[in-house]
Order: C-alpha cells, then structure tokens, then sequence
C-alpha cells in the first residue's frame, strides 16, 4: 500500500471510531432501538465495503455538460449505492479540446485518472506510449460480460473503433452519427421529398434558397469544424480518406476533387451557408434561415427544444457511395491505475453500457444506442415510433465507417481544417485547396511518427 492509500485508509479508520463515537453519545438521550438499527446499517455498510478490502476510487475524467453531465451524475451515483466496495468520482474537464489536453499532461506527469473519455484517435496514441489498458482479458474473463448482455452484442462498428490489433481499449459511450435535418413546411411549399443523393440535395438546396414572408432562406447549410467531416464527403464520392495501415494520406484524388467542389459549388451560388458567427447551425434551423443542414444527431434535443416547424431528420444523401461517419467518444482504461481500481472502473463501465442504461442514454440525449439489444428491444422501437426524428441516424449502420486512426490524428485534421477553411470563408480554390489539404496533413503524420 502506497504512503497516500495508507493515509486515506487510517484517515477512513479515524473517521468511522469518531462516527461510532458520536452513535454512542447521542443514544443517551435518544431512542435506543433506532440507534442500535443506525449502528447495524453502519456495520452491514462497512461490511460490504470491506469483502474485497478497501473501497476502490475510480476518476473518471469526462466532458459531458448540462443534460448528458445530469444523467451522468445520475447513474453513477446509482451504481456508487450499489456497489459499496466501490466509488466513482467523476471529474468534469470542460470541452473535448480540454479534456485531451488535460489527459496529455495526466500522463505525463504520471497522474492519469483511472478512466476517461476518449475519441479512438487518441487511444491510438495512447496504446503507442503504453499508456492503456487491454480489457480484452477482463471482457473474456469470468467477471466479464454475460450472456444476455454479452461483448459482441455491442455493434459491430463501435466494437471495431475500441479495437486495436489483437487488443480492446475502450468500450462505446456517448456515439452518434451525421444525419440531414430537413424543414418539412420549406420542402412541401417548394413541392419537393426529402433529398437522397447529391444531385437530390443540389436541387433542393437551390430550389429552397428563397425568400419567404420577407425572410432570406438559404437551402443549404454545413457546420463549422467541416475538417471533421471531410473524410466522409470523400468517401461518399467514392474515395478513400487515409491508408491506416501505413499511414498515408489518399484523398489527393479525382474523389477527393469532386467533393471539395461540389460543396463549394453551393458555396459560391449562394444555395448555401457555413455556419460562420452561428457556430451550430441548429440556431439558423429552427429559426427558419437555414432550410437544411447535416450534424449530428446527437443535436436532436437542441432542436426538439426550440423548433416551431414541422421537421425532421432523414438518412445522409449519398455520392458514388452511402458513407456515414460513426464518431463519439469511448471509454479506456488507464495503465497507471492499481489492478483493483481496473477490476472496479470495468465493472462501471460494463454498467454504463447496460442495454437498460443505453437505451435511456439515447432516449435523454439522442447518442445511439451501442447494443443490437437495445436497438431490436420494444422499448426503443416503440420509442423512435413515437419520436420518428431518432430514425434516421440508426438507419445508417450499413455505410457505418470510423475515423482512420493515424498518429496524431488531432494534428491532421487541424492541419486538413486550417487549408479547408480558405476554401470555405476566403474563395480559394478546390484543387488548390485539396492539395495543401493532403501536403499538410501528411506532413502532421510524419512528424508524429518520429
């Protein structure tokens, strides 16, 4: 036991003779019989707590606010009065940009917490300086999974993101994919359907960029931060995005080219917007200034919020290709926590993932479900029959892809962003801008290997 364990135990020790203490004084002049009962549910606490010795502080790092942070706090304290032997504390790091910088500096200055939230990008460069745990023997373990709730129930595409080589790194927590949200009252009053190509999208965008009641529509709209979707505009094209295996950038190609234009063919006619000073386009959305946009589903609530049309969420237009990016942050595990803190944060992990517990999560803040479970159960098909905007996005798994998971992946697309920007706010060209995109991003790579 370390200095500080042993000082936290004798501090616990301390606390309990002087809780037992004040128990014993105020029987006095107290009632006997509910004193004696409030010092047996102290022993039977202390009892469950020390089957296994010491209870086991888990620290998860995490960057989930307002609702998403509630429902966190919500089970976790659950799971904390069901399991006496062990306590989460969870840790709020702000934004995702915080919590990855945060984690950088946790490791190293040798004091990561015991799990956090994580992109598979970033376990990626994690897992090649050792920094994290392979559950794969704790998933085929004897306290892993069980049967009806077992590890290949998870889908498929979030159990390839925790995936590394012959190693498990992480477990799927808050996922979503790119979904269309379309105005149904702009598109009955320009007599159109939803979009389902590029070509259906293009027209409609043009036919919507209107002004109705003395307001300015545009059709069409694309979130800022783009470099983050890039990758599946080029695959919708019918291009590849990275070779992972051999860290090499591909998306310098005719594909490539063909989808950086026709997103800034809408640009330049004006039948589209970026995001800009709005930051999301939700605002614009329900405020009627945008008449399309594709983000995430996870914005479902934001929208559900302050929406006064009718609208609704459809499957992404495809290219060439149907190519939906399945992204969110998973769960791993750090190897600078004690064995008996990773026997208890798997438990907890394990939990958050419950097929009972998924299928809330996605009801409260419009993550998708990570088990077919939850996805085949009652429940959550009576749920999106109810709430037909949740449809979409669980639709998509057939053209489910996750991000290539290449050394410094942070740095790439930061440098992907930086070169498509230009393109984006200040006119440059497409073929230009696609080969400093693939230069630039390249070089990120190779810095990052050496």
């Amino acid at each position: 036991m370390t200095n500080m364990k042993k000082s936290l135990y004798v501090l616990l020790v301390v606390m309990m003779v002087f809780l037992a203490a004040c128990g014993s004084d105020s029987s006095k002049g107290g009632n006997d019989k509910s004193n004696e009962a409030s010092n047996d549910t102290k022993k039977s606490e202390e009892k469950s707590a020390d089957e296994t010795g010491e209870v086991q502080e888990v620290t998860f790092w995490h960057a989930m606010t307002d609702t998403h942070e509630e429902w966190l706090k919500k089970k976790t304290d659950e799971f904390n009065k069901e399991h006496k032997d062990i306590k989460v504390k969870l840790v709020g790091q702000g934004n995702y940009g915080d919590l990855s910088q945060k984690l950088l500096a946790a490791a190293k200055a040798k004091n990561s917490p015991t799990i956090a939230q994580a992109y598979g990008e970033w376990i990626a460069d994690y897992d090649r300086n050792n920094l994290v745990v392979d559950l794969k023997p704790m998933i085929e373990g004897e306290n892993g999974f069980d049967d009806k709730e077992s590890y290949d129930d998870i889908t498929e595409v979030f159990r390839k993101d925790n995936t590394f080589g012959d190693k498990v790194l992480g477990l799927p927590f808050n996922k979503s994919t790119r979904v269309l949200y379309v105005n149904n009252d702009y598109l009955k009053k320009a007599g159109l359907k939803a979009p389902e190509t590029w070509e259906e999208l293009e027209a409609a965008a043009e036919k919507m960029t209107t002004t109705v009641d003395g307001k300015k529509v545009v059709g069409m709209g694309f979130e800022n931060g783009m470099a983050h979707e890039i990758s599946m505009w080029i695959k919708q094209a019918g291009g590849e995005f990275v070779d992972e295996k051999n860290n090499k950038v591909l998306f310098d190609s005719p594909e490539g080219l063909k989808a950086l234009q026709f997103i800034n063919n809408m640009l330049d006619n004006g039948t589209a917007r970026m995001a800009g000073e709005d930051e999301y386009l939700s605002g614009p959305f329900t405020n009627g200034d945008v008449a399309m946009y594709i983000g995430s589903n996870a914005g479902i609530p934001f929208v559900e919020k302050d929406a006064k049309m009718d609208w609704t969420t459809v499957p992404l237009p495809k290219g060439k290709e149907a190519a939906a990016p399945f992204q969110g942050t998973n769960i791993t595990m750090f190897a600078s926590s004690t064995e008996e803190q990773q026997k208890a944060a798997f438990e907890y992990m394990k939990y958050l993932i419950s097929k009972e517990n998924t299928i809330d999560w996605a009801k409260t803040t419009g993550y998708l479900p990570v088990r077919q479970s939850a996805l085949d159960s009652e429940e959550w098909q009576s749920f999106v029959k109810e709430h037909p905007v949740h449809a979409a996005g669980v639709s998509q798994y057939d053209g489910a892809f996750i991000e290539d998971r290449v050394p410094d992946a942070f740095a790439m697309k930061e440098a992907i962003g930086t070169e498509l920007d230009k393109m984006l706010f200040d006119d440059a060209e497409p073929k230009e801008t696609l080969k400093n995109m693939a230069e630039k991003a390249q070089a990120a790579i190779d810095k990052a290997k050496k």
